[in-house]
């Protein structure tokens, strides 16, 4: 016999063996070739926001540059100082882009998921940050040099525009997340931080520990685990052990502050819609 649509259609070698009550079966041997597991295939780049709004001609002539990389969780793309070397596009996971002070306390001042990219100070001039920026969630990226992105930045196309919205877009929200920060309460910061989170996943689960968020929001972990048990006896969600869900996006939207909606409307202003690639 042969497979059909395999990668080597070939006759397969059978034994004759005895089964329970003597009863005569088949055993096939399998090439090793028909064992490889599948490679998954790659996103389409045009996942990311950004990139999908590129025309034809700039979309193509990038194209060949964009590299696929992993964004694993925990993993720092960047230290505060670093001269970056890439520009990143996520087509999935969460950046997080974070301060830390002397004293070794630390708290995200903006997240970045497929909206968006990372590695602004490459084409803004300035060649490095005071933040970090860290995985929040796992996901992928296509990276683009320093080089190339530097050389398209000075053609003044459509892609310098974009990367200037979006720069903007993240100033409104590291702006508004200091404000958040200095004068609403943790849950309404957590309920924050757990609806930007959502967006960029685009999922209502969320893998992450409370020791996690504490960090992220700069908060103790006791008032976490007090803000996450009030907001799933409320029913707003559940949480287990390294993973959050929500089950009433309504009611947590209205437990939020006013920053979710300003930096959600300022984003949506400025950046192009969410395309549909098929």
């Amino acid at each position: 016999m042969s497979l059909i649509g395999s990668a080597c259609p070939v006759d397969l070698p059978r034994a004759w063996v005895a089964g329970p009550g003597g009863i005569l079966g088949t055993l096939l041997f399998i090439p090793k070739c028909m064992t490889k597991p599948i490679k998954p295939a790659a996103p389409d780049p045009r996942q990311n926001q950004i990139l999908a709004a590129l025309p034809k001609a700039e979309y193509e002539r990038i194209l060949p540059d964009l590299e696929l990389v992993a964004m694993p969780l925990g993993w720092t793309m960047s230290e505060s100082g670093d001269h970056v070397k890439y520009l990143h596009f996520p087509v999935s996971g969460i950046v997080s882009l974070i301060y830390a002070l002397e004293d070794g306390s630390s708290s995200e001042i903006a997240l970045v998921g497929n909206e968006g990219l990372v590695g602004i100070s490459i084409y803004m001039g300035g060649e490095s940050l005071p933040s970090s920026t860290e995985v929040q969630s796992a996901g992928q990226a296509y990276r683009l040099s320093r080089k190339v992105m530097k050389h398209e930045f000075e053609q003044g196309g459509q892609l310098q525009h974009l990367a200037l919205l979006y720069t903007q877009a993240l100033i409104c929200q590291t702006s508004q997340m200091a404000v958040c920060n200095q004068h609403h309460s943790v849950e309404q910061q957590f309920s924050r931080w757990l609806l930007m989170s959502f967006d960029r996943l685009h999922s209502d689960k969320m893998m992450i520990t409370q020791e996690q968020i504490s960090h992220l929001l700069g908060v103790r972990r006791e008032s976490v685990t007090q803000t996450a048990g009030k907001l799933q006896k409320d029913g707003l969600i559940t949480k287990a052990r390294g993973s959050i869900t929500v089950v009433d996006r309504a009611k947590l939207e209205a437990q939020a502050c006013e920053c979710y909606a300003a930096v959600k409307e300022e984003c949506e202003r400025l950046l192009p819609p969410p395309r549909v690639v098929h």
